[in-house]
């Protein structure tokens, strides 16, 4: 009787403790609650000891990761804008958090609220192109703050906000489109007029150079022609002076035998001058 009066003893010594003892690791955080009233917050990692009617409630202290659901935004320009955003978060007050908000799950949907009023009331300050490609840090550095801001009455810290696609809505993307090809339709017309232009103004240019370079060639041509025709008759001259006899009777052989070939009819009366040396020739017969 007495062991099994130890015994129970042991088991009921041994549940108290089981329900007393708990660990926390490096990742948790955690809100004792005595009856649903907060007792005291507990972030220290390790074994810990507790009043074995309390509850323990354990939070994740890590930095959290929410992705929404794509919103439409209007911007300043009046156009809509498809948003689809993501934020970085982590739970910095594990007991006003229990008390705000109680799950994960329902900070998720505070912070969808949050969040997308945060980005429509920014994004609405500025036009779309700013949105997309100039001023994007610039303004969801102000979201993220104007959004904490806002978190901190629920033990939130919101750490980053990010948009990770804007696009238009599909029934404007079509517009956008031919509006984009039509405007590049004009831009390569018009970089086809003007090469057209450049090459009518190169092929003019060109062919200007080409008769100022053959007016030259000509002119040194019939410079240096010249010259020659000069220097031949000086030749000429010269063998002249020297024996007038010989030279025109070696200038006469010439002109025979540019008169006298085989395709040249030559019709004259046997006194010309150029039967001269001809007639002197007593024949051989």
């Amino acid at each position: 009787m007495r062991n099994i009066i130890t015994i129970l003893i042991l088991v009921v010594a041994l549940g108290l403790f089981w329900g007393s003892a708990y660990t926390i690791d490096e990742t948790q955080q955690v809100v004792i609650l005595e009856f649903g009233k907060p007792i005291r917050t507990v972030k220290t990692p390790g074994l810990h000891f507790k009043l074995f009617w309390r509850t323990v409630n354990k939070f994740d202290n890590r930095l959290l990761e929410y992705d929404s659901a794509p919103n439409t935004i209007l911007t300043e320009d009046k156009k809509n804008l498809i948003v689809d955003n993501y934020a970085q978060w982590r739970i910095t007050d594990p007991l006003l958090f229990l008390q705000s908000m109680r799950t994960v799950d329902q900070a998720h949907s505070r912070l969808d609220d949050i969040i997308y009023s945060s980005l429509r009331v920014e994004l609405g300050k500025h036009l779309m192109h700013e949105i997309v490609a100039t001023k994007r840090d610039s303004l969801l550095r102000r979201v993220v703050t104007a959004a904490a801001e806002s978190a901190n009455d629920y033990g939130i810290e919101i750490l980053d906000v990010r948009i990770k696609r804007a696009d238009l809505p599909p029934q404007n993307e079509m517009a956008v489109f031919d509006r984009m090809s039509a405007e590049r339709s004009r831009k390569a017309k018009q970089f086809r007029s003007e090469g057209a232009e450049e090459s009518v103004k190169i092929k003019a240019q060109t062919d200007r150079d080409r008769e100022v370079i053959l007016a030259d060639a000509y002119k040194l041509a019939q410079g240096i022609r010249g010259e020659g025709e000069a220097e031949a008759i000086k030749i000429y001259a010269k063998a002249f002076q020297q024996d007038p006899d010989f030279y025109e009777f070696v200038r006469s052989l010439e002109a025979y035998g540019k008169i006298f070939n085989d395709q040249t009819k030559v019709v004259l009366t046997p006194q010309s001058d150029i039967f001269k040396y001809l007639k002197s020739q007593k024949p051989t017969w």
